[in-house]
């Protein structure tokens, strides 16, 4: 279908410290309500995130991770929330939340190709 899409995308962080408010973005979620569309990519740099914070445990948040992108997919192994309608999961993926794994507040835009602009996205934001 051609035209612009409009979408909205978050920035997934790994915060090791919540109360030092530092944070590395490590992935993207991406959603597109009148495409059906919602992606979560992520790519953990283990050494980035070793220099920046040596006590943390690297496995947890692919873990963490992992889970996102279950939820993200919709996959029978992710639980409950997995389970929910597409713009459920975008919210439950977005929502704010106090823990090593975060997500920046959701922003909007248009586009003509969602894969482009998600990779676009981790691109500028994450790589």
């Amino acid at each position: 279908m051609p035209g612009k899409h409009l979408f909205e995308y978050a920035v997934i962080r790994v915060v090791p410290r919540v109360e030092r408010e530092e944070f590395l973005n490590v992935g993207i979620v991406l959603y597109c309500k009148q495409q059906r569309y919602l992606q979560t990519v992520f790519y953990l740099n283990r050494e980035r995130l070793q220099v920046f914070c040596p006590a943390l445990d690297v496995e947890e948040v692919e873990a963490y991770l992992s889970a996102f992108l279950k939820v993200s997919k919709g996959s029978k192994d992710g639980g409950p929330i997995a389970r929910l309608d597409l713009p459920s999961r975008f919210r439950w993926l977005t929502a704010t939340r106090s823990t090593i794994v975060q997500v920046s507040k959701t922003h909007v835009g248009l586009c003509d190709d969602l894969d482009k602009v998600l990779q676009k996205l981790v691109d500028q934001l994450v790589l």
